[in-house]
């Protein structure tokens, strides 16, 4: 799980350095950048995001304490804010094209879209790993002296939340 971390941050260093160097190229369209975007949209990821990962911390200590059935239902809860994150980029996704914001919006929203995009990838991973990690937990796979495929997840899912910790300001808030 390491190694995929690793590749995970550096294929995000450089979309950062991309990130950078067009925003260093255009100084003017990163300025005014952030209020085409919906902050609620950037706000609910985030709330979303960190939200489901308390759920995973919570799911883990339950396990390491040997309460598999609550561990279980911190996953549930991680899945449904998890799964929130793809819901409200539809809308936005939807908001932004009806608001003229698509390839052709200039080097920010292309920008945006491509770490966003790549972000959301991840997350969907991140949400086929908890389905697998809450199977392993609902048939006994895992229990409170042998649980490292939850923990391995729960650093795969808090890696994605860093990264997205990223995303938000350079984006949402940063003009």
């Amino acid at each position: 799980m390491w190694v995929g971390i690793f590749c995970e941050v550096t294929e995000f260093a450089l979309m950062f350095a991309v990130y950078f160097v067009a925003r260093a190229h255009h100084p003017e369209a990163f300025a005014e950048g952030p209020a085409r975007l919906s902050l609620l949209a950037g706000t609910g990821y985030t709330l979303m995001l960190l939200t489901s990962g308390w759920c995973v911390a919570h799911a883990l200590h339950a396990m390491r304490q040997g309460a598999s059935r609550r561990s279980l239902r911190w996953l549930f809860g991680a899945f449904a804010f998890g799964l929130a994150y793809p819901v409200i980029k539809l809308f936005e996704v939807r908001w932004n094209l009806a608001n003229g914001l698509n390839g052709d919006a200039g080097v920010f929203i292309v920008t945006y879209y491509y770490l966003s995009f790549n972000h959301l990838i991840h997350v969907f991973w991140g949400l086929l790993g908890m389905l697998w990690v809450m199977l392993r937990t609902a048939t006994g796979a895992y229990d409170a002296g042998e649980h490292s495929g939850l923990e391995a997840f729960a650093c795969y899912w808090h890696a994605t939340d860093i990264i997205w910790l990223m995303i938000f300001p350079l984006f949402y808030l940063l003009g």
